[in-house]
C-alpha cells in the first residue's frame, strides 16, 4: 500500500510542476506576443486569435503529458486519438476551407503587410476594388469600398490575390506627426522672432 501512495504523490507532484510550467509558459508567450504586436502595431483582435490558437496548442500538449504522468495506457490513448482525428479528418475534407482559412489568418497576421485601417486595391482582372481594411478575423477579410459597400473575402482568397497598399495607417501617422512637429517648430520660431 505504501508503494501506491508514493506513486500517487509522485503523480500529484509532477502534475503540480506541469501546471506551474504551463502558467509560466502562458505568461511568457503572452508577453512575447504583446511586445511583437506593439512593434508591428497590430490590431488587438488579431492578437486574440493568435493567442487562442497558441493556447489550444499548448493545452493539447499539456493534456498529453498529463495522460502520460497519470499512466493512461498508450495503446488505448492512441486508439482514442486516432478515432478523434478520423472524425475530424472527415469533417475537414467536407469543409477543407475552414482549415485553410485559419492557416491563412495566421499567415496574414505574421507575414502580410496589410493592417486594419490601410487603404488597399485588390488586383483582379475582372474587378478592381479600392477601399479601407475594416477588420481581419479568423476566417474573413472585411473591406469598405470607396462606394460605401461592405465586402468580405475569405482569407485564402486574400492570399491568392494581389493587394496593393495605397496608404498605410503607419505612414499616415508618421506624416501627421511630422507635420505637427513642423507646426510646433514654426510656432516656436515665430514666437521667438516676435519677442
Amino acid at each position: 500500500m505504501s508503494e501506491e501512495f508514493v506513486l500517487l504523490y509522485k503523480e500529484i507532484f509532477f502534475t503540480v510542476l506541469l501546471l506551474i510550467f504551463l502558467g509560466t509558459v502562458r505568461v511568457f508567450l503572452r508577453r512575447i506576443l504583446t511586445s511583437f504586436m506593439e512593434k508591428k502595431s497590430i490590431d488587438p483582435n488579431r492578437k486574440k486569435i493568435i493567442l487562442n490558437i497558441l493556447y489550444i496548442f499548448l493545452y493539447s500538449i499539456v493534456g498529453i503529458i498529463l495522460f502520460i504522468i497519470w499512466g493512461v495506457n498508450l495503446k488505448e490513448f492512441t486508439l482514442f486519438i486516432s478515432s478523434i482525428l478520423a472524425v475530424l479528418g472527415v469533417g475537414f475534407v467536407a469543409q477543407w476551407s475552414v482549415l485553410s482559412n485559419l492557416t491563412s489568418s495566421v499567415i496574414l497576421f505574421f507575414y502580410h503587410p496589410v493592417r486594419i485601417g490601410d487603404r488597399v486595391r485588390i488586383l483582379d482582372k475582372d474587378f478592381e476594388l479600392k477601399g479601407e481594411v475594416v477588420d481581419l478575423t479568423g476566417f474573413f477579410f472585411f473591406l469598405k469600398t470607396d462606394n460605401g459597400e461592405d465586402i468580405s473575402f475569405s482569407n485564402t482568397i486574400i492570399l491568392q490575390k494581389g493587394i496593393e497598399i495605397i496608404s498605410s495607417t503607419n505612414e499616415e501617422k508618421i506624416e501627421e506627426e511630422g507635420k505637427e512637429e513642423l507646426k510646433t517648430e514654426n510656432n516656436t520660431e515665430n514666437e521667438a522672432s516676435e519677442a
